[in-house]
């Protein structure tokens, strides 16, 4: 996949410890690893403000479109950007899922399913160590 934004894993992590971010920051974003549920610190973050991917800093989510889905991980119900989310069909672990990265630099994100209890019917299931906070 091409992205606008591309580095070296070497770079990727240097630019990731640089920010400080989370230890499995860079197996999240850039191998697609997944965080265990309810361990990540977004998932219970109810702050207003917007969510940006860790990676790059594009803009992902607004925090009202944030709620509480009982999965485990941070869940969201659109992007913030139309544009701002590449999906992506996953087949791995013997099921069909939509991966989403970020479109910008690829990092990968989470996934989206169709079970979203908004008016968009969409949960946007991420991974907290694939995005950055910023207060408003």
């Amino acid at each position: 996949m091409t992205t606008p934004i591309a580095k070296s894993d070497a770079e990727w992590k240097a630019l990731l410890a640089e920010k400080g971010a989370e230890p499995a920051a860079f197996e999240v974003t850039r191998h697609a690893a997944t965080e265990r549920p309810f361990t990540g610190k977004y998932e219970a973050h109810w702050e207003d403000g917007t969510y940006h991917c860790i990676c790059c800093g594009a803009k992902l989510f607004e925090s009202s479109a944030k709620f509480d889905a009982g999965c485990g991980w941070p869940s969201f119900s659109e992007a913030a950007v139309p544009g701002a989310i590449r999906n992506i069909v996953d087949r791995s672990h013997g099921m069909v899922r939509t991966e989403n990265v970020c479109a910008n630099c690829g990092a990968h994100l989470g996934h989206v399913f169709p079970d979203g209890p908004t008016e968009t019917g969409l949960r946007y299931c991420m991974n907290s160590a694939s995005l950055d906070f910023q207060k408003k």
